[in-house]
């Protein structure tokens, strides 16, 4: 029998005849959980139920009771069980409730405060009383403990920052000020000022995990970000990829091409007549003069002596890379901030990247784990991933994530790596794969196939340069390629 009944009840209950339920219980129609406390659910598990329904079980025990301590910060039980609770002044000193699955531990206190808000029939700590109730002193008799340790706190107010900016801990601190008098926390205030002033580098206090330390000098990273890297590291050194030898471009063929396909990647659309003409002739369009120069500075990069064959060699060196590249390729674009980091989040549908106040710590810890790997195609398509993911400027991301790919490749004589309009939109289904899925695989199979396919391709003569292209379906748009079935083709 499921949670529905003939009499409407609850899935889990406090019976208002105990006698009667009872009798319903011994003859099946509902289930004795505890003394006192009946379900209708006759078939899941009675820890699994109780585990299930905490706050309707919490509330029943003590109503109107505030969420509080680590179970504030979890938002619910913690690993075994135990849920921390605060019931006010009365009834005094009460003990636990072991349930299956579920143990109740209430303690005394002002009941609900300034900002502690409305949660199913309880109350839940608002994040400044969470952050000045776990600063208490506890100590667990039996179950975890009842606050966050040290290193837990930090990590947790770390993490609201990396979600909701700097901002939020200066928003906390001023509310945590506001009702520390009502919880009597005038010490565990103090004490909340100082940690905080130290996670932003205004205070002087001893810091105890990396993440905060690095937040303090202004190198805070997203740890998140660092998983999905290391996740891709593992992959790419686990791979053997062939070695392409990088063909000859005296006519900077594959230059404008590169150049030309990385812009088509990003929205910058022009036939390849109006961009030869543009790159070749100097040619700007009067009525495009900002997609022009997009077009422009990338070539402009990929032709670059050091730009095109100069990538970083430590994480100073990663930092002038990026800004330079970002200036020569943005040059046309003023409000993009050529060379300046953004200042503002940005995002790509549902992606959101790394906030502006990590982007140089994530950048200097994903170099460090990029350093792992040797130069070549793995660093190289590494190298990309680091900063399209991180995606440290305003604009121009992805043109300048794909320069320093290109960088990494031709530094050791390797072939560079171009994406064609017909493979455009496996190249971003790949990019998508690993950011959203973290999978690994078809990133490092896509860029692995372009670059063998570029090391196929004739580069000499402008004529034969196109028929080749049209006969691979290089110049297809994603949108004809996916209406008439066609996909990219090796050379011929």
């Amino acid at each position: 029998m499921s949670a529905a009944n003939s009499h409407n009840r609850p899935e889990i209950f406090r019976p208002d005849d105990p006698r009667r339920a009872g009798r319903e219980a011994r003859r099946g129609a509902i289930r004795r959980l505890a003394r006192g406390l009946y379900t209708a659910n006759l078939d899941e598990p009675a820890e699994q139920l109780v585990r299930r329904r905490w706050y309707d079980v919490a509330a029943i025990y003590f109503p109107g009771a505030v969420i509080v301590d680590r179970s504030a910060v979890l938002a619910g039980p913690a690993a075994d069980g135990s849920l921390f609770l605060e019931v006010g002044a009365k009834p005094v000193n009460p003990r636990p409730v072991v349930l299956p699955g579920l143990t109740l531990r209430p303690r005394n206190g002002p009941g609900p405060v300034h900002g502690d808000h409305e949660f199913v029939a309880l109350r839940m700590s608002s994040q400044a009383r969470t952050a000045l109730d776990n600063l208490r002193p506890s100590r667990a008799r039996t179950g975890v403990s009842r606050t966050l340790r040290r290193e837990e706190l930090e990590q947790w107010l770390e993490r609201l920052a990396r979600a909701r900016g700097s901002e939020a801990l200066n928003e906390l601190r001023d509310q945590a000020r506001e009702i520390a008098p009502a919880l009597e926390a005038g010490r565990q205030f103090d004490e909340l000022d100082r940690l905080i002033g130290a996670l932003l580098g205004t205070r002087d206090a001893r810091l105890r995990t990396p993440a905060a330390r690095a937040r303090r000098a202004g190198l805070g990273y997203d740890p998140n970000r660092l998983a999905l890297l290391e996740t891709l590291r593992a992959e790419l050194a686990s791979q053997a990829f062939a070695q392409r030898q990088a063909p000859s471009d005296t006519e900077h063929l594959l230059a404008f091409f590169e150049a030309y396909f990385s812009n088509w990647i990003e929205g910058t659309i022009f036939e390849v007549d109006e961009a030869e003409d543009i790159v070749f002739k100097g040619r700007i369009p009067p009525q495009r003069p900002a997609d022009a120069h997009d077009v422009l500075g990338t070539f402009n990069a990929i032709t670059d002596p050091r730009l095109r064959a100069t990538p970083p060699h430590d994480v100073d060196e990663l930092e002038e890379y990026l800004r330079d590249a970002h200036r020569v390729v943005m040059a046309g674009r003023p409000e993009a901030a050529p060379g300046q980091y953004k200042e503002r989040p940005n995002r790509a549908g549902m992606t959101f990247f790394v906030a502006p106040e990590l982007v140089r710590g994530t950048l200097r810890e994903g170099f460090s784990i990029m350093s792992t790997l040797s130069p070549g195609l793995a660093r190289a398509i590494f190298a990309m991933f680091l900063v399209t993911e991180i995606h440290p400027f305003t604009d121009g991301n992805g043109r300048v994530a794909r320069l320093l790919m290109n960088a990494e490749l031709t530094a050791t004589g390797s072939c560079r790596v171009i994406v064609p309009l017909s493979y455009r939109d496996e190249y971003m289904a790949a990019l998508r794969a690993l950011s959203q899925s973290s999978n690994p695989t078809s990133i490092w199979r896509m860029i692995d196939r372009a670059q063998r396919w570029v090391s196929l391709m004739p580069w000499a003569g402008h004529d034969r340069v196109l028929e080749a292209m049209e006969r691979a379906n290089a110049l297809v748009t994603p949108e004809q390629a996916s209406t008439q079935n066609l996909h990219l083709l090796d050379p011929v």
